[in-house]
């Protein structure tokens, strides 16, 4: 369950959850009119806790340290969390969540609360584990406000939290399967969101899914490849190359719902393979994920990035290629794991 609410002799805890996602086939094209399928998966976990206190408290966890042991201690942690920690994703949600109320003419209890978090996503390997505690943080008010707010526009809001807020670079692909959990077919055409604002969000059932497995780099020294790579402008300015690779990506992904459905499996690797393949021609991979990938290849699984680069994703034959993409890829300090899906809203097209 993504939400548990408990009642001590203190009061109400209120427990909520958000999961890291795999995009399976199609990014990195939700951001670019294009479409999608991803999964959440259950192996690791954002965690919130909200609790009723005479002020409105938020506490920091492992991210937030502002002691250390020496000044390398202080130099490691700036490289794997940055200069700011979880903090400021739950500040953005509290406002962003009251500026939805205000709008929507919801009136809010004066209740004040204390709000903390936990994580154990990779950190910066392109598992979504920022949008998950934003995602988490949603709930949490939601539950402790008595608001209820439909999925698409949780995503949005998240999404908002991020950008706008924060104004970290984000698409909607992260914090829509977040909010829905499960597998997702999703279509962002143009015409879809400027008519509605958001996509076309459709629920699959993962019981169609390929044996997957999720790898990650356990040494985040090697940078993501978003941070080498200007395709947003290239996009923009309707670069022939840039645009028709997004248009492939888009087709790519029609093809894999359509294996998915026809339970054609045997097709799906080297649908996934070519996703990453493209991506190849124009984005500068870096080398530590180039190895990665070509790492798992070589014992037979198809491989391509889960988002942004440091983690990927991929289908493997049985348990003897499991094994030897285990042992191969931790040659690399790169971990490997068996994703468990988190159970979706049903196959509803919502």
């Amino acid at each position: 369950m993504s939400l548990t609410v408990l009642f001590e002799d203190t009061g109400m805890i209120i427990r909520t959850k958000a999961y890291p996602r795999a995009g399976l086939v199609g990014n990195p094209s939700d951001g670019y009119f294009g479409k999608t399928i991803s999964f959440a998966f259950s192996n690791f976990r954002a965690e919130v806790i909200l609790y009723e206190t005479p002020e409105l408290e938020i506490l920091g966890s492992e991210k937030d340290r502002s002691c250390f042991a020496s000044i390398q201690g202080l130099v490691s942690d700036v490289r794997l969390h940055g200069y700011y920690g979880g903090i400021r994703l739950l500040k953005a949600t509290v406002k962003r969540f009251f500026d939805y109320c205000q709008e929507n003419l919801i009136d809010l209890h004066d209740k004040n609360f204390t709000i903390r978090y936990h994580s154990d996503i990779p950190h910066g390997v392109g598992l979504a584990g920022s949008s998950a505690i934003i995602t988490a943080c949603l709930r949490a008010l939601m539950a402790y406000y008595g608001v209820s707010i439909p999925k698409y526009v949780q995503a949005n809001l998240v999404l908002a939290a991020e950008a706008q807020e924060l104004h970290i670079p984000a698409g909607l692909q992260d914090r829509v399967i977040q909010a829905y959990e499960g597998l997702v077919y999703m279509d962002f055409a143009k015409e879809i969101m400027q008519k509605q604002g958001y996509g076309n969000y459709e629920p699959m059932d993962p019981r169609l899914l390929p044996k997957l497995y999720v790898a990650y780099m356990d040494d985040l020294s090697e940078p993501t490849e978003k941070f080498h790579n200007d395709i947003r402008h290239r996009f923009n300015q309707g670069e022939a190359k840039v645009v028709n690779a997004m248009r492939f990506w888009a087709h790519l992904t029609d093809k894999v719902q359509k294996c998915l459905r026809a339970g054609q499996l045997g097709e799906i690797p080297e649908l996934l393979n070519a996703n990453f393949d493209k991506r190849r021609e124009i984005y500068k991979i870096s080398e530590g994920n180039l190895r990665m990938v070509e790492a798992a290849r070589s014992v037979g699984a198809s491989a391509k990035f889960t988002g942004s680069g440091g983690a990927i994703v991929g289908t493997y034959a049985d348990e003897r290629m499991f094994n030897a993409l285990r042992r191969t890829l931790q040659k690399l300090k790169v971990q490997v794991i068996k994703p468990k899906i988190v159970p979706g809203v049903g196959n509803t097209k919502l």
